[in-house]
């Protein structure tokens, strides 16, 4: 193909002059450096490599099955839970840093290189499929010489074994992946190495590579970290004995470091640009406090306890923590944005929408039970009748809600996805409507204590409504909104008089709170001692809790 006279080809110009002499001064530097590291590799990287590969084993003099980490439990017990946990935390922590690292580079150069996230991350890739390569070849490798003993021990054996070890069923598929992407590797580096021509861009590849890799290793260890304390809770669940002290101190931990991301995640909500964006920051400090308070507050108890009721208890309230929590603060604080208006009859809205808290709850959850009735004269059964719809078996209803909505669809969830049951569902609606009132003259309350020269200065500087609620109202609030949030969380774990009075037999435990396991354990197994030692711990675990949230937050909160 010519080119015009004047004019550059670019792959010419891309081979010649600057670049080519960069190039060679790389692979000079590549090969004069080769030796060296191919000596590191053999006798330094690739006996410790062996060395771990070997402790993951059953071995006695050959290779036996693959055990995991049961030697390292054999020896430090479940400290190498602890150990393991820590490494991970250390590689995402590592992960923190060199992205921090990178971002400050990009601003003192006025680069922007993230499209090398992509190529790093090939290049992490095939890292990780050259282990997972040689994870699977080196078995094949020691059993030669187990093969070896029952055949004549020639060279031409040798080689056919080794053949047979290179073409085995298992390796060709990690060799097959390594090579793919072994190629990838080299044709997305040379094409970013030529969109984007600057000195930087091997480093900027190394360092998202590292990224990449470093990513993997601490959510690979983190996962299987966890996956190994689920044995261990099984088992002691199972068994009725104590996990010990280390999985439970991971638990704690984990649920600690939950919370802390919540904060932080939920500090920086009103920084964000789009509303899109602020509410998923919102939604995600929802979902990390609930977890942190399960991982650092619940499963540790429970999981001490070893009793499979108060397991499935701690499913039940999760379902009805993430199922009331979240909808009732957001209604809430909606309701307390519009009657803080003063519109004309807010006044009677307020009292129409406290009403609900302030009224027994045995009583209304009686007449709720009547309204959510399976018979078919039931209100609420009507209601469907007159859209159409079947009638319903509301709170005798065990099935969940998602594998309702599935089977409609014709679809089939597994057990895991099914959801809350419906029974669970009219319970939760019941705990949104009476508590939503109770938030909402919170949330004004705390209205109320800002000022108004500053919504008023910035309505005059041209700042729309969304405008001034992210940047003006909500930062305000969140203290109050936090202080709700987990006293809402909190109170989903010690709910119990209308979910009592709502409850029934033929919903097959789905409504089971783990305020109701622990009184089914006192009333109905006649455990008087363990309930009662449940039931104080829980109020310890909540009363810490607190008095850490009101030292932090109690300064903070806007009561009017």
């Amino acid at each position: 193909m010519e080119t015009a006279p004047g004019s550059r080809n670019p792959l010419r110009s891309f081979f010649t002059g600057r670049r080519l002499r960069d190039i060679r001064e790389y692979l000079t530097g590549y090969l004069m450096i080769a030796p060296a590291v191919s000596l590191i590799f053999l006798f330094g990287i690739f006996p410790v490599g062996f060395a771990l590969f070997v402790s993951l084993h059953k071995w006695r003099l050959k290779r036996g099955d693959y055990i995991g980490i049961t030697n390292y439990a054999d020896a430090i017990d479940t400290l190498i839970y602890v150990a393991l946990f820590v490494i991970a935390v250390g590689a995402l922590v590592a992960v923190w840093f060199l992205l921090r690292r990178a971002v400050r580079q990009t601003k003192g150069m006025g680069t922007r290189p993230w499209l090398l996230t992509i190529p790093g991350a090939i290049h992490a890739a095939t890292v990780i499929a050259l282990f997972r390569y040689v994870w699977v070849q080196l078995p094949e490798f020691l059993d030669i010489a187990d093969k070896l003993r029952t055949l004549e021990r020639t060279r031409e054996v040798f080689s056919q074994l080794l053949s047979e070890a290179f073409n085995a069923p298992s390796v060709q598929p990690a060799w097959q992946t390594f090579a793919f992407l072994a190629l990838g590797t080299i044709v997305v580096g040379v094409i970013a190495s030529f969109a984007w021509r600057r000195p930087e861009n091997l480093t900027y590849q190394a360092t998202f590579a590292l990224v990449w890799l470093t990513l993997a290793i601490g959510l690979g260890l983190l996962y299987y970290t966890f996956q190994q304390i689920n044995l261990v809770y099984a088992a002691a669940v199972e068994s009725g004995t104590d996990p010990g002290i280390w999985p439970q101190l991971i638990m704690i931990l984990s649920g600690t470091i939950l919370l802390v991301i919540a904060w932080l995640i939920w500090r920086r909500a009103p920084d964000e640009d789009t509303p899109l964006r602020f509410w998923l920051r919102i939604g995600a400090t929802f979902t990390l406090l609930l977890g942190g308070w399960l991982l650092a507050g619940e499963i540790p108890v429970i999981v001490a306890s070893g009793n499979q009721d108060l397991w499935n208890g701690l499913k039940v309230t999760v379902f009805y923590s993430l199922g009331t929590v979240p909808f009732q603060l957001t209604i809430a604080m909606a309701l307390s944005l519009l009657l803080f208006q003063r519109l004309r009859g807010s006044e009677l809205f307020r009292i129409l929408f406290f009403i609900p808290y302030v009224t027994p709850t045995v009583a209304s959850a009686a007449i709720y039970r009547q309204l959510f009735s399976n018979r078919v004269q039931a209100p609420a059964n009507q209601l469907l009748t007159l859209l159409g719809l079947e009638p319903q078996k509301w709170l005798r209803e065990p099935t969940g809600i998602f594998a309702m909505l599935a089977s409609h669809l014709g679809v089939t969830l597994p057990d895991w996805a099914a959801g809350p049951s419906q029974a669970l569902v009219v319970i939760m609606i019941f705990s949104i409507w009476t508590f939503v009132g109770y938030n909402t003259v919170i949330y004004l309350a705390g209205l109320g204590n800002i000022p108004k020269e500053l919504v008023e200065a910035a309505e005059i500087d041209g700042a729309s409504k969304w405008q001034v609620f992210k940047n003006i109202i909500f930062p305000l609030l969140s203290p109050t909104t936090y202080f709700l949030t987990l006293i809402a969380i909190i109170g989903t774990f010690k709910a119990f008089n209308h979910i009592w009075v709502l409850r029934e037999s033929l919903a097959l435990g789905t409504t089971n709170t783990f305020s109701v396991a622990i009184f089914l354990e006192f009333f109905e197994k006649l455990r008087y001692g363990y309930a009662s030692a449940m039931a104080f711990v829980l109020f310890a675990i909540i009363l810490i809790l607190t008095f850490v949230n009101n030292r932090i937050q109690g300064s903070r909160v806007f009561y009017g």
